[in-house]
């Protein structure tokens, strides 16, 4: 895999882990709300993922042919789940008319959990991009010797 591809692939990487820390923390943020813009409790939000060929020339598109055969990530959509938790608290303003009220379905420690591998991830995109660099950088002074 040549220079270009792997920061290509990390840096989609990247992209992908930070959309994944944006919906962890919008659930961790909403865990308690029981009111939206929609109606209803708020609704947990999941990354899906999806894979893609890099592709570097126009020509390879066209032809259909990759060299390495290298896949980039993509967070190709954004699924609301639409469980909700029902909690009895009569005194809560949103309660319906037994005294339940309708809460998301969110673990906070899961959330956090998952947050803190797509962290993890990022990291190791980066890690991997400053690699890539230290290399390219090295091949450089190797050639002007």
């Amino acid at each position: 895999m040549d220079l270009l591809s792997s920061l290509r692939v990390s840096s989609s990487g990247l992209a992908a882990q930070r959309k994944r820390m944006e919906s962890h923390s919008s659930n961790i943020a909403n865990a308690q709300t029981t009111r939206t813009a929609e109606g209803g409790p708020y609704r947990k939000k999941e990354v899906v993922f999806g894979s893609e060929p890099t592709r570097e020339r126009f020509s390879e598109i066209l032809e259909g042919e990759l060299d390495e055969h290298s896949q980039t990530v993509q967070a190709t959509e954004v699924v609301h789940t639409d469980k909700v938790v029902l909690k009895y608290d009569p005194t809560h303003p949103d309660a319906n008319q037994e005294g339940y009220v309708a809460m998301p379905d969110i673990n906070v420690m899961s959330e956090m959990a998952n947050m803190i591998e797509a962290q993890r991830a990022y990291e190791a995109n980066v890690t991997a991009i400053n690699t890539a660099k230290q290399m390219a950088t090295k091949t450089l002074e190797i050639g002007r010797n």
